[in-house]
């Protein structure tokens, strides 16, 4: 399908990282206790939600969440970047806080409704910005008990967005005071309490002049972990063979941004491989990057750490500027059928709501829908435009 242009009045070269709610809202599901299964995906316009002041989410931190990126093709086109990854990818967070399993269906579904009903806000293709997506889950109702609480929210946010650590080499610090992520831990899943305990660190961090902080293994402090924000990649540069190494960890999430450039590797014709990387060994290294969703790819110029005094350099990323450009050319449409099963073109919202909506009835502007047997809160807050034959026909 061919979408309306993007918005005329955003300037794309100045998004940064700022949440503006100038988009026409997100999509949530609610999990019926009764069913024990998620209901289907809804679009609301208020970016607010009602949670309870007592609910696991806010005092446990019963919260999980993923982020990816919408671009805009050559034919206007938008395009999904490996979103069946982060599906999987949140499906694990799941289980590691107790939050029943969004189904993959369900989450890829969710996505697309949020994408499409603000696809004016997805940048041009000429633009190194995209739409950032952000899925979350977490329970929502008062639960004093450490028990799985019976209620829960799915929700997908978006927001343009440009890089968020630029394109520019970076300077990097090993965070010693800090362990990220104890062993046999939640190191491995996208829940915040692996990052807000984080932030203290990159903030004092980024005064001092380094934008990215870096973590070792927490029970030796001897192996490479990952980026505090993003995943670590190596390059080994021997004549005429590349090699790209990434580090083997249990405490490090699947980054899929990380996974994509692999696959670009081994296009490129060079060695992958994923392994413990001794601190010892990383000045081996030709190159270093940081790969992940918000911050695609990007070469660091050192990396220091105080303990030792050591100051590692390394060349300013003509390898990783090769990735880089491949990534997102393929994330724009332009990867050619190497890569093709890699992006997806999303549909009109209509597709969505015709998957899902039966309609039972409507009382005082809300739309209960059946799908599966499940009766979900549909469209209120004035998004609904019109319901014909049984299937709620747009949102605006």
């Amino acid at each position: 399908m061919t979408f309306a242009p993007p918005a005329a009045d955003l300037d794309w070269s100045k998004l940064g990282l700022a949440v503006t709610d100038i988009v026409n809202g997100h999509v949530e599901c609610e999990f019926n206790p009764a069913t024990q299964t998620w209901g289907a995906p809804t679009f609301v316009k208020d970016p607010y939600l009602r949670v309870h002041g007592l609910s696991p989410g806010l005092n446990y931190g019963q919260q999980i969440y993923e982020g990816l990126k919408a671009t805009r093709s050559p034919t206007n086109e938008i395009l999904l970047f490996r979103a069946p990854l982060h599906a999987k990818r949140m499906t694990h967070s799941a289980t590691l806080v107790s939050i029943p399993p969004i189904p993959p269906s369900l989450f890829l579904d969710a996505v697309r409704l949020a994408v499409s009903s603000n696809a004016s806000f997805v940048p041009p293709h000429s633009s190194n910005a995209a739409l950032y997506i952000r899925p979350l889950a977490f329970g929502t109702g008062g639960h004093f008990a450490l028990t799985p609480p019976p209620n829960y929210l799915f929700a997908v946010y978006v927001q343009p967005f440009g890089t968020y650590h630029g394109t520019s080499a970076a300077d990097a610090l090993v965070i010693e005071e800090f362990d990220r992520a104890a062993p046999r831990g939640t190191g491995n899943g996208k829940v915040g309490g692996n990052y807000a305990p984080v932030m203290r660190y990159t903030e004092m961090a980024r005064g001092e002049g380094f934008p990215l902080t870096l973590h070792l293994d927490s029970a030796l402090q001897r192996d490479v972990d990952e980026f505090s924000t993003s995943g670590f990649l190596g390059i080994v540069k021997e004549g005429g063979k590349v090699t790209l190494v990434v580090p083997d960890s249990a405490s490090v999430i699947e980054s899929v941004t990380s996974e994509s450039v692999q696959g670009i590797a081994r296009v490129l014709g060079w060695g992958v491989e994923k392994r413990r990387i001794p601190w010892d060994t990383v000045s081996q290294f030709t190159e270093v990057m940081a790969a992940g969703t918000a911050a695609a790819v990007v070469p660091i110029r050192s990396i220091t750490r105080r303990s030792t005094g050591e100051k590692l350099e390394f060349e300013s990323g003509p390898l990783c500027l090769e990735l880089l450009t491949r990534l997102r050319k393929i994330q724009r449409g332009e990867g050619g059928e190497e890569f093709k099963d890699w992006v997806e073109a999303v549909k009109a919202p209509e597709t969505v709501y015709e998957k899902y909506a039966v309609v039972e009835g409507v009382t005082n502007g809300t739309v209960k829908e059946v799908a599966n047997g499940v009766v979900a809160k549909a469209i209120s807050n004035g998004v609904t435009n019109g319901v014909s034959n049984g299937v709620v026909n747009g949102v605006h």
